[in-house]
């Protein structure tokens, strides 16, 4: 049973005694929605016909940033509840809800962390490339307690914020990435950061043993298809470049609008036109289920 009825917005923000790192994405939600390729519809369909979603239920979107699974979902529940860490990612979620149309989501302004949070219950839970950002055991055991029985936890396993070449076929050439990184560097220092610290190596380990040591058993992997191809504009690509915690505008400081001209005349440098392309990269997704 739902905790809280469905609105635009509530205030959730609670403070609870592990470090979040504020300034993680701080800036970065205005270029969001933008800089990041969407998931892909197939994803929709996928999820409804494995789970035999008909519009009931609700979904709960741990860290939905500014709504990008939440939203492409919504049809298919009758309410869906997004949370996220970062206040200006839900003000972003709450603007495109409503330039959408979509009257069915309610945005907290909650840490992982703090769930439960008297959210109520959920049939689906979702994590789109946020779990390694949380402490994971403890969220994942709250998510489950949330579960109702039969309900499913889902990770979306993607790569949204570039894409991958695809030969002659593009019609545009692909963003200078590789150059990109370097000219991040140059300013940022060689090691990537993020919030005031740095950027792991590699996402961490583990999380099959702690989605079980939580009481999930059955595990299924979806891979979706879809891979578009993209058309980017000089715009779309400097929104990717900041709607990253490793490139966020506020680890610039003053510097940031030299930063942004030198980006840009990378990329002028690299397609005169402005005009730049690429192929969507696959998603997957794994569902576990009690």
């Amino acid at each position: 049973m739902a905790a809280r009825p469905p609105g635009r917005r509530a205030s959730a923000f609670l403070e609870v005694a592990l470090l979040w790192d504020e300034l993680l994405y701080a800036g970065s939600a205005p270029y969001y929605a933008r800089g990041r390729l969407p998931y892909p519809p197939e994803l929709a369909d996928a999820l409804r016909d494995e789970l035999e979603l008909d519009g009931s239920g609700r979904l709960l979107d741990v860290g939905c940033g500014p709504g990008s699974l939440s939203l492409l979902l919504a049809p298919l529940f009758e309410h869906v509840v997004g949370i996220d860490a970062d206040p200006g990612m839900i003000e972003q979620a709450e603007r495109e809800a409503e330039r959408r149309g979509v009257a069915n989501a309610t945005w907290f302004h909650l840490r992982a962390e703090a769930l439960p949070g008297g959210l109520g219950t959920f049939r689906v839970a979702a994590f789109a490339q946020s779990f390694h950002w949380m402490e994971r055991e403890r969220v994942a055991a709250a998510v489950g307690g949330m579960l109702e029985p039969g309900g499913t936890l889902v990770h979306v396993h993607a790569t949204t914020h570039r894409g991958v070449g695809g030969g002659e076929d593009l019609p545009a050439p692909q963003p200078p990435y590789e150059a990109i990184a370097n000219l991040v560097g140059a300013y940022l220092g060689p090691v990537r950061r993020a919030g005031r610290g740095h950027v792991r190596d590699s996402l961490p380990s583990g999380e099959d043993a702690i989605v079980r040591a939580a009481g999930f058993r059955e595990q299924r992997l979806l891979d979706i298809g879809g891979r578009r191809v993209f058309e980017r504009s000089e715009d779309d690509v400097v929104a990717a470049v900041f709607s990253l915690s490793s490139a966020a505008p506020h680890l610039f400081g003053d510097r940031l609008d030299e930063f942004e001209a030198d980006l840009r005349a990378l990329l002028r440098h690299a397609s005169p036109e402005g005009r730049f392309s690429e192929r969507q990269r696959e998603v997957a997704l794994e569902l576990w289920s009690r």
